[in-house]
């Protein structure tokens, strides 16, 4: 079927006039597919728009026996209702930055992409097609690159709300949303310095363009460390921020050794709440300066506890749930300073690399009844030991390494190892990567969404 006639359709309610083409054969169906019923929708359905004012006007079909456009007329108001759903199945398919285009056709699209259903139907849609989002260069101005399945860079990102800011890092991605923190400055002596006692903690969408800034947590005495844990709802979160108290109010009856807290900020409250001492604090990685290196599985946050012999090397994971409640879990075997959390085929997974065996093991926690490690697989890494791994993620089923020098994508199922050409990335400087989706979620949660902003400013 070819739709070839240029026609022009006006919509007075919305004062919008749209001069359309439709090309579209099976040939090239499947190359531009939310093109050509993009194109469809935005002529068809503000003709139905027009419909739904005045019952019985006639409307646009395709007769199937001269492939010519026809005007029929109809009373039936399930015909309004049934394009509804396709303008919503159809634009749930198009990119979130075009999205935000479409918003400015007419007030029934704004409404249509703004309603929470919608949200819910495209971040579903976009969950299917999750890319890598890679930040290589810890600085003031973040520049982002998505990486698609075959290892490609799609697209670049620049965050236009980091001015005036310190170094920033990304330490999580979930459904659209990415959680970045940086030190805050303070004045001292006179001079302006980072606060490396505390860190500011923004909630950002990338494709949007906004950023939340949560507020300050409780004064700490050392570098505070983070995780987030996402749900029970869509768009809802939790920040778990750990602290050693500098006031004695806030740690009665401990020694000043032992003053550590945590509290938790909730997008449902927007505001921070204090749970009390903690037994246990996450440790501080060497490949992330500003610390917070955790995992989100399933409900449940893990970090790594520091070993008593190196603090630089995991000795067990601490665990939190929704609920606020904390265990300990202890790991399979002795590690490396080169291990990492993941999250595999929805499993807490262990990827430990042995720089001097120049193997990589990875582990599986099978927690059905009790927590259970299970050896997946052990292979050799294509890379020379003196290559220092510094970042490791998953995906579904595969992990995507970050070493020196290269960037890789591993199998583990077949035992088989990608290398990327990320020739764009020429530089690195404790570099991230997280599985990443688009979507339109607030950067509030629950929140009252006026209580979203683009931060671009700081005072001191």
């Amino acid at each position: 079927m070819i739709l070839s006639k240029p026609f022009l359709i006006h919509n007075q309610t919305d004062n919008v006039s749209i001069s359309s083409t439709f090309r579209n054969s099976s040939s090239d169906s499947n190359k531009n597919t939310w093109g050509t019923s993009f194109s469809f929708l935005l002529s068809s359905n503000l003709h139905f728009h027009s419909i739904s004012q005045r019952k019985g006007e006639e409307r646009l079909e395709m007769d199937e026996t001269t492939d010519e456009c026809v005007y029929q007329t109809t009373d039936k108001w399930y015909d309004i209702e049934h394009v509804e759903n396709v303008l919503a199945n159809i634009l749930s398919r198009v990119p979130v930055k075009s999205l935000l285009v479409c918003k400015s056709v007419c007030k029934r699209w704004r409404r249509l992409i703004s309603s929470q259903a919608f949200i819910d139907v495209q971040l579903l849609w976009s969950q299917k097609n999750s890319v890598y989002i890679v930040y290589p260069y810890m600085d003031m101005m973040m520049k982002l690159y998505l990486v698609n399945n075959s290892g490609e860079i799609t697209k670049s990102i620049n965050f236009p709300y980091c001015d005036n800011l310190s170094l920033l890092t990304v330490v999580c991605s979930f459904d659209g949303l990415l959680c970045c923190i940086n030190y805050p400055w303070k004045v001292d002596s006179g001079m302006v310095v980072e606060d490396v006692t505390d860190v500011e903690i923004r909630i950002c969408n990338p494709v949007t363009k906004k950023a939340l800034l949560l507020p300050r947590g409780s004064p700490s005495k050392e570098k505070p460390s983070i995780g987030v844990a996402f749900g029970p709802k869509i768009n809802e979160y939790k920040i778990f921020r750990f602290f050693n108290a500098k006031r004695i109010s806030l740690a009665k009856h401990q020694s000043r050794v032992n003053r550590r807290q945590c509290e938790v900020y909730s997008s449902s409250t927007g505001s921070w709440s204090v749970i009390g001492w903690v037994p246990y604090y996450p440790m501080h990685s060497s490949h992330s300066p500003l610390g917070s290196n955790h995992v989100f599985v399933n409900g449940k946050i893990y970090w790594f506890i520091a070993s008593n012999e190196d603090p630089l090397i995991p000795g067990s994971i601490l665990m939190a749930d929704i609920e606020e409640t904390f265990e300990t879990i202890n790991l399979p075997k002795e590690v490396t300073e080169h291990s990492y959390l993941v999250n595999l085929e929805g499993h807490l997974s262990l990827v430990a690399v042995y720089d001097e065996d120049e193997i990589v093991n990875i582990w599986i926690l099978k927690d059905k009844n009790e927590p259970k490690w299970e050896l997946k697989c052990s292979d050799h890494i294509p890379f020379s030991n003196d290559e220092c791994v510094e970042f490791a993620v998953a995906r579904e089923n595969e992990i995507f390494f970050i070493t020196s020098n290269h960037h890789y994508i591993y199998d583990p199922e077949h035992g088989f190892w990608q290398e990327l050409d990320l020739s764009s990335i020429s530089e690195k400087k404790f570099p991230v990567a997280f599985a990443y989706t688009e979507s339109l979620l607030s950067c509030g949660g629950c929140m009252d969404p006026r209580m979203e902003y683009i931060s671009d400013k700081r005072s001191i």
